[in-house]
């Protein structure tokens, strides 16, 4: 004989039910979303034990949550999220894409200063450039189109010119458009050009989608250059053109917009 289907015990009050699912997002992407770190940043604060909901201190950046009221970070409430803003950053060489550095050398913050409007919310790099490296550097107050313009799987082009000293011929740089391994290393993809040359002295053009870490230095030495100037040109669509050095400039929302319909966000991939 069938028996009946039995009836689920019921839950006791406070207990955990497994078919019970939160909704909402976690609190380390509603926090990105608002501007107040990237992923990355957010999950140490609360390993610093720097965020709260409700005076009570988050131990995980799986929480779950629907808003942030009631967040506090440094037991300061978080404010709502702004609309989506992105600026453009002519980066001086010698400054550090970083918010501090504790060996007192000055960071693009530093140089912010006097380049952004007051009233300006919290801008987060999108990417880096080395210290010695100068050019676009754009910056955002939303920490997911942050993230999903670094994935490598947004195929993002990013375009460098070099001076470089040495001999190099245009088929060796045609060559590295099949990618090239490097101690151990593997760069993707680069479309290269020889543009003006004196003597032994040259600017070379180099287009890529990864931005790994020092990708264009690393590649042109091992072709045996020495990079004397090194300048980010475009990230995107978007260009440095005649952006003074230290300048910045707020991109127009609907660009802004429009490019960021066009991103294909990746699963399981990191940011370069």
């Amino acid at each position: 004989m069938a028996q009946p289907p039995t009836k689920p015990a019921p839950t006791k009050p406070g207990a955990y039910d497994p078919n019970d699912r939160p909704q909402g997002d976690r609190i380390a992407k509603l926090l990105a979303r608002a501007g107040v770190a990237s992923r990355r940043e957010v999950e140490r604060m609360i390993e610093a034990g720097r965020i709260k909901i409700d005076g009570a201190l988050v131990t995980t950046p799986a929480t779950i949550l629907e808003h942030l009221r009631g967040v506090t970070v440094d037991d300061k409430p978080v404010a709502k999220p702004e609309r989506t803003r992105l600026f453009a950053f002519h980066k001086p060489s010698g400054v550090l894409t970083a918010e501090r550095d504790f060996s007192g050398r000055p960071t693009i913050y530093n140089a912010l200063v006097n380049a952004l409007p007051k009233g300006t919310p919290r801008l987060m790099p999108v990417g880096r450039l080395d210290l010695n490296t100068e050019g676009l550097l754009l910056l955002t107050n939303d920490g997911e189109f942050k993230r999903a313009m670094e994935l490598p799987s947004s195929g993002i082009e990013r375009t460098y010119r070099a001076r470089t000293f040495g001999t190099v011929s245009q088929a060796q740089l045609e060559e590295l458009i099949h990618g090239v391994t490097i101690d151990g290393v593997r760069y993707g993809k680069i479309d290269a050009n020889l543009e003006r040359r004196t003597g032994r002295n040259q600017w070379v053009e180099m287009t890529l989608t990864e931005g790994k870490n020092r990708e264009v230095r690393n590649v042109l030495e091992w072709l045996g250059l020495e990079v004397s100037r090194l300048l980010r040109t475009s990230y995107g669509p978007f260009k440095l053109d005649d952006l003074g050095r230290g300048q910045a400039v707020e991109l127009r929302k609907e660009v802004v917009e429009r490019f960021r319909a066009t991103l294909k966000p990746g699963k399981g991939d990191k940011p370069a």
